[in-house]
């Protein structure tokens, strides 16, 4: 593998190289120093290399977690004349593999225009049609319907619609992540790799084992001081995302084997996993939005944040409105609501392939190419042709 050399091209093209060329010359810099070695897998990682070709780029800016805590420890960070900034650096070329590898390779591009006002125009525009559809079928308001959903729209058309939606979104995140594992791994890594290698990257990726800054001490967030919040947040919004989604395949079976349809009552397994997930989905996205507004700039990439905020707000949108629903669910406002409630979840599934969520998927295939790498011999390797 040839080290990072830039093309001709058009203008995308050389930002893009321009901001892996520039993650090379900083590499370069921390492989010399090797002060932070011991803070997150990308160092160690780093120092198996000598050169770093455009797949290593690659692979270290999705290994890396964004924590911050080598931008405080770092003698050559801004204004030092050597200005090494690996978080900014990584993260702008992170969020370019989610495009480059995208699928379709056309909707690439959404990654630049999924922000804060497009998911919010994407939910309203989705809860306006859910509405207009009411209006010409029975009416915004209604008499109490014992919490029957399905009286509103029917269970075959709600299967169909988000089972379609969520089917795609799952879909292109799978091509995607397995064209990035392509591109960054040999073709028999995975073929290969030990179950200890699986394992521990799995255990790293639930544990967000990145995000304590190497110490256990956490990030650095607006200043030198270390917090564990960051990651705490991230926890409560992964397993709160995940009791929702337990909360709505519980809800299939008892459809389906049991033959038990909706509604549940607040007793009932899929009721207790929805409401426990929907109330991490508050807690966990709202700490994260904080610690966003709250940054400092030199952190990352500013010009990324209504991506990270407009995932944010569809995700505070699901829960917020989810756990109105179950509230209000007998009482006339139930369509209302549910139409809200729908449209968010449908708008989040739909930029969930071309959104901040990526970022989980690529940086657990980032994580179980380390563990397999480590598992390797120590030596540092040459860069091949």
């Amino acid at each position: 593998m040839q080290p990072f050399e830039a093309q001709p091209g058009d203008a995308r093209a050389t930002a893009l190289r321009a901001d892996e060329a520039e993650v090379d010359r900083q590499m370069q810099i921390c492989n010399a120093c090797r002060y932070c070695e011991g803070f997150c897998a990308v160092f160690p990682a780093m120092t198996r290399r000598l050169e770093f070709g455009k797949a290593d780029i690659h692979y270290l800016a999705n290994l890396c977690h964004h924590c911050g805590a080598c931008l405080h420890a770092c003698q050559y960070a801004p204004p030092h004349e050597f200005a090494v900034n690996i978080p900014r650096a990584m993260a702008r070329v992170r969020v370019q593999t989610y495009s480059d590898y995208a699928w379709p390779a056309a909707l690439g591009s959404l990654y630049r225009h999924a922000g804060l006002a497009t998911a919010l125009a994407s939910a309203a525009a989705l809860t306006l049609f859910l509405v207009l559809m009411l209006m010409t079928t029975g009416g915004l308001w209604h008499a109490p319907l014992a919490g029957n959903f399905y009286a509103i729209f029917p269970h075959r058309t709600l299967a169909l619609t988000f089972g379609a939606a969520f089917g795609f979104a799952a879909l292109a995140l799978a091509i995607g992540v397995t064209r990035f594992w392509r591109a960054v791994a040999p073709a028999d890594a995975l073929r290969a790799a030990p179950g200890a290698a699986l394992a521990q990257a799995t255990h790293d990726a639930l544990r967000l084992k990145y995000l304590d800054g190497g110490h256990g001490k956490g990030c650095n967030e607006s200043d030198d001081r270390f917090t564990l919040a960051r990651r705490r947040f991230h926890h409560l919004t992964f397993y709160g995302f995940m009791l929702c989604l337990a909360a709505t395949c519980v809800a299939t079976l008892y459809h389906y084997a049991l033959r038990l349809p909706a509604p549940y009552p607040l007793g009932s397994l899929p009721v207790l996993l929805g409401t426990a997930g929907g109330i991490g989905l508050v807690v966990g996205p709202a700490g994260l939005l904080w610690l966003n507004l709250r940054r400092d700039p030199a952190h990352g990439d500013v010009a990324q944040q209504p991506l990270e905020r407009g995932f944010i707000a569809l995700l505070l949108l699901v829960s917020v409105s989810g756990l109105a629903l179950l509230a209000w669910r007998e009482s006339g406002a139930m369509g209302l609501l549910l139409s809200i409630h729908l449209a968010a979840v449908l708008a989040l599934f739909l930029t969930l392939p071309y959104g901040k969520f990526a970022h989980g998927v690529y940086r657990s295939a980032a994580l179980l190419k380390w563990a397999i790498e480590r598992r390797e011999p120590g030596n540092p390797r040459l860069a091949e042709d």
